[in-house]
């Protein structure tokens, strides 16, 4: 006999996935004119950072990124990197981050392990770059990104990530994750006994600890 506690608990009414884009959503509607981003002389509001995010997941869809697809991005702590933390998984696609300090044939490995579709590369880091795709079996679709307020200018190894985003929809519909277990992000451990290895993590895992953060501190 089916108890009544097992019965219609869970329905689409009072279910969320749980999921951090959420909560730039949120911001962008509750404070809009508020400052999201200070990089150097550079000022964003949160509208402005909700839509450049949804510019980015919109141009990554136009040029066929999907859900589990991977983009890899080597940046330093700039607006382009916030942004991705958003724009790629809006479209279910999987954020890999690369550490700036990596050599050419880790670097390599890294891309060819996650199957990186796109990289996004600081052109600081693009000399780097450059020599680790020699190297790799992988492809991916190179956007650069030319931090002003860092004064290093760097080689061009593909399109200009400010004219990417520009062909994209600030008013993009991004879709939540259909499970909060999809995943959202994936890191590598450091290598130092070997090759890297991958960690995956998920929208419900990213999400509870940015509440235990805020609790922290």
């Amino acid at each position: 006999m089916t108890s009544p506690y097992d019965t219609d608990l869970y329905t689409d009414a009072n279910y969320q996935p749980l999921t951090p884009l959420v909560f730039l959503e949120r911001a962008a509607a509750a404070y809009p004119e508020s400052t999201a981003i200070i990089h150097g002389q550079r000022r964003y509001s949160y509208a402005e950072f909700y839509a450049r995010a949804r510019r980015l997941a919109s141009a990554l869809a136009e040029n066929g990124i999907a859900k589990n697809d991977t983009v890899s991005v080597m940046l330093a702590n700039s607006p382009a990197m916030l942004e991705a933390h958003y724009g790629v998984p809006m479209i279910g696609a999987v954020l890999h981050s690369i550490n700036t300090r990596l050599d050419p044939p880790v670097i390599a490995f890294m891309l060819d392990h996650a199957d990186a579709k796109v990289l996004i590369v600081d052109t600081e880091f693009t000399d780097a770059v450059a020599e680790a795709l020699k190297g790799a079996r992988v492809k991916p679709l190179l956007i650069d990104y030319r931090d002003l307020e860092c004064g290093v200018e760097g080689s061009r190894l593909g399109v200009d990530y400010e004219a990417f985003i520009a062909g994209g929809d600030p008013e993009f519909d991004w879709e939540m994750p259909s499970d909060e277990w999809n995943a959202i992000a994936l890191n590598y451990t450091s290598g130092t006994t070997g090759n890297p290895k991958g960690v995956v993590y998920h929208h419900r895992g990213a999400a509870l600890m940015c509440y235990a953060n805020t609790v922290a501190t």
